[in-house]
């Protein structure tokens, strides 16, 4: 039996949080898949266990997806974080980038994020 990959989803569009969740577990359902509409709850899933997988959203009221990716990355050591955003500006990307995170554009498709699986290691239809 295959280990159950965790998989946290952050974004505030309910939409896109259901098409992340949808793309995964059509492919693998050996996803646990933890939903957060803002980067306070992101935070406080981050303290709650660990997660193989991080999408994260920039732009959300309240905090910023760019602003919760140290405490981030400091709960959740091991997890490999994407940041999912409409937001292109090229301070974002950079910002994205410098902090060693894979960026991906909206519109999300199923490629883009089995592309973000894949290139962190994770086979989402073998995991």
């Amino acid at each position: 039996m295959s280990k159950r990959m965790r998989l946290l989803v952050v974004d505030d569009s309910k939409m896109s949080r259901m098409m992340i969740t949808s793309i995964v577990k059509e492919h693998d359902d050996n996803w646990d898949i933890i939903q957060a509409a803002s980067a306070d709850e992101a935070l406080t899933c981050s303290l709650e266990g660990q997660f193989d997988a991080v999408t994260l959203d920039v732009n959300m009221p309240g905090k910023t997806g760019l602003e919760i990716i140290p405490e981030l990355k400091e709960n959740l050591p091991s997890a490999h974080i994407a940041v999912i955003s409409a937001n292109i500006q090229k301070a974002t990307t950079t910002a994205v980038y410098e902090f060693g995170l894979r960026f991906i554009a909206k519109p999300i498709t199923e490629s883009k994020i089995k592309l973000f699986l894949k290139e962190a290691g994770i086979d989402c239809e073998n995991a």
